[in-house]
């Protein structure tokens, strides 16, 4: 099963989604993915994780953690599948980063690693994007680098947990103007969604809706003002956004 959030002559709807990527209304109206806005389909708190794959790590010259690197980000910095996404004028480089999100279903505090995924709701993907410019030091993120008003596509939607059994092995890509710039797979994580849930909620309480980004692997690349940016995870989707220059973005938004 999946699940979206979307918006439709004026209304936001939570929706189901058929194989087809159709969206089907509660009258069960039948609508294309362009018949409908599309938007994040989760709303919590997003916890991101740097570094949490070693091939990523070594292209950037860095030691793969022996903790997680977590940082949290905005709710504003989310937006929807087939949106437009922004590169600050006057910057050198911005990149893509194709994540797997675990989308918490129930609070959870003290969970244990055997029964973390018991507490998934399900799995979308983010396109976490980086000003790789105001980067000081990858162990403790800039937020200038990764906290800008609609600059974190995540969707289309939300994939069940009983959907995806192997949420550890699937492979990642992410094609910019339909060339494959990145690809990789979720068995490289150096930290899986069970364990991130274990260690989250062993200081904290996840709650419901609330999402871990779970990194990404090598092969970034910069993006510019008119491409067009999709990234792909193996039984989850694929999520589509454009990107647009700060003044265009700003003039429309």
């Amino acid at each position: 099963m999946k699940t979206a959030r979307i918006r439709h002559q004026g209304q936001v709807l939570t929706v189901q989604v058929n194989d087809q990527d159709q969206v089907i209304l509660a009258d069960g109206s039948v609508l294309t993915e362009q018949d409908v806005e599309w938007l994040p389909p989760a709303e919590g708190t997003m916890f991101a994780l740097g570094l949490n794959y070693a091939d990523h790590a070594r292209e950037l010259a860095f030691e793969p953690p022996k903790e997680p690197l977590v940082f949290v980000k905005a709710n504003n910095t989310y937006t929807g599948h087939n949106h437009n996404t922004w590169r600050p004028d006057n910057v050198d480089y911005m990149h893509y980063e194709c994540e797997l999100v675990a989308v918490i279903g129930k609070p959870a505090k003290n969970v244990k690693r055997e029964d973390a995924l018991g507490y998934v709701a399900g799995y979308t993907l983010c396109n976490d994007y980086a000003i790789r410019d105001y980067l000081e030091n990858y162990y403790r993120p800039n937020l200038r680098v990764k906290n800008r008003l609609a600059t974190t596509p995540v969707g289309p939607y939300i994939v069940d947990r009983a959907d995806v059994p192997e949420p550890n092995n699937l492979t990642l890509r992410t094609w910019v103007n339909g060339e494959l710039r990145q690809e990789g797979t979720t068995a490289d994580m150096i930290f899986d969604v069970p364990f991130l849930i274990e260690y989250l909620s062993s200081f904290m309480t996840l709650q419901p809706g609330d999402m871990i980004a779970t990194g990404t692997p090598e092969g970034l690349s910069d993006v510019v003002p008119g491409d067009e940016v999709v990234v792909e995870i193996e039984g989850i989707g694929r999520l589509r956004n454009y990107i647009v220059s700060e003044t265009d973005f700003f003039k429309t938004a």
